[in-house]
């Protein structure tokens, strides 16, 4: 069947930092923090299409055996006003440093049970964040 025009398919990382913190990007030019990960590319795997976005984006080298797949989730876009975001998530744990590159401006860590003021994409918001469970650990900081 073919996709809607007005939907947009993605590979995101619900990234997790040795901590147990949860990392958040958020593109030039824009506002709202996401997931990172990005566009699949026609006939790519979207585990294929992650692993190349977090090389790109983060400088992030992760085998694809690292990603355990969440499911798909759909939403809507936060940076394209009428589309909807399809994604494809991953979790992986990751203990590397990272640094934005390419079109990602800033990056932050983030506890899901710490209150937060940060803008969030409606797929961070109602989908990720109620699936990141961070360890007692991190929410005791």
């Amino acid at each position: 069947m073919p996709e809607s025009p007005s939907v947009i398919r993605v590979a995101a990382a619900l990234l997790i930092g040795g901590d147990g913190r949860m990392l958040l990007v958020r593109e030039r030019g824009t506002l709202a923090f996401l997931q990172p990960g990005g566009k699949i590319e026609q006939s790519e795997e979207p585990i294929c299409a992650l692993v190349r976005q977090l090389r790109e984006e983060l400088g992030l080298v992760v085998q694809p055996s690292q990603a355990v797949y969440l499911g798909r989730f759909r939403a809507p876009a936060v940076n394209e006003p009428g589309w909807t975001v399809e994604a494809e998530l991953f979790k992986v744990n990751i203990e590397d440093e990272v640094a934005p590159a390419a079109e990602i401006d800033e990056v932050v860590w983030i506890d899901s049970s710490a209150p937060t003021d940060l803008t969030l994409a409606p797929l961070t918001r109602d989908f990720v964040l109620p699936l990141y469970k961070p360890p007692a650990s991190a929410r005791s900081r």
